[in-house]
């Protein structure tokens, strides 16, 4: 699996509007904005990089006024981290991955229905929620909604639980398919929908929409204990590790 989920890695970045190639990493830039959790870079499986190579992937970050940042499975390519931890990067986080399959996906019963935005009203209001939901655990994006809808645009989906009141109450996207798989992130509740099933509800929602689309699995990244028992309860299954990684220094 760690395997796919690199492969993954590579060409989701690939999509990009600007993506960059520098010896064995793939860095995927998005001029719309300057997110780090958008902009950053990955190996290729097996990559083995040089000293000139690393050199040559800052740069491309630093002539662009960005962090110098990378997202990967260590096991898909053992070498690259002791190379970038050469060349001054250090720990942002270690986070553990989970995967679905069409096989052990599971949707239990009395969840609440989801639905796909379609209206700037739809999507400003689940960026909204998210906003809400991830409080400041997570710095939100300026434009979160137009990052939503080329989410759904570009070949991915988004799906959201409707409040009493007629906004959201929680929601969550997926990537497009690419090498067998899909990333499934930004799953977030409001405070006062909590404990409703609104996390299951959207998160087995979006994993047979790409299981519907010809993927074989599907991953994701608990951010906690609490999720990740939403997450299992809807046939989540542990998979592996991602590294993040940055250039220490102060921020561009």
């Amino acid at each position: 699996m760690p395997l796919d989920v690199q492969n993954f890695a590579a060409a989701n970045l690939l999509r990009r509007p600007e993506p960059v190639r520098v010896g064995g990493f793939v860095a995927g830039f998005d001029p719309a904005t300057s997110s780090p959790y958008v902009n950053y870079a990955t190996p290729l499986p097996g990559t083995a990089p040089t000293e000139a190579e690393v050199a040559a992937l800052v740069g491309e970050f630093q002539k662009r006024g960005l962090l110098p940042r990378l997202e990967f499975a260590p096991d898909a390519a053992p070498e690259v981290e002791p190379a970038l931890r050469r060349a001054g990067f250090v720990t942002e986080a270690v986070h553990e991955y989970l995967v679905c399959t069409p096989v052990t996906l599971t949707r239990p019963t009395g969840l609440p229905p989801t639905q796909s935005p379609c209206t700037d009203a739809e999507f400003a209001e689940i960026d909204a929620a998210l906003t809400e939901a991830f409080g400041a655990e997570f710095p939100a994006p300026a434009d979160g909604a137009s990052l939503l809808r080329r989410t759904q645009e570009r070949g991915g989906a988004v799906r959201f639980v409707r409040a009493e009141d007629g906004t959201c109450a929680g929601a969550a996207s997926c990537s497009a398919p690419a090498e067998g798989t899909a990333e499934l992130a930004g799953v977030g509740t409001r405070p006062a929908y909590r404990g409703r099933g609104v996390a299951a509800a959207v998160t087995a929602a979006l994993a047979g929409v790409v299981f519907e689309r010809g993927a074989e699995s599907v991953w994701l990244e608990p951010t906690g204990d609490g999720s990740r028992r939403v997450y299992e309860r809807v046939g989540f299954r542990p998979g592996g590790t991602r590294l993040y990684l940055r250039l220490a220094g102060p921020l561009p």
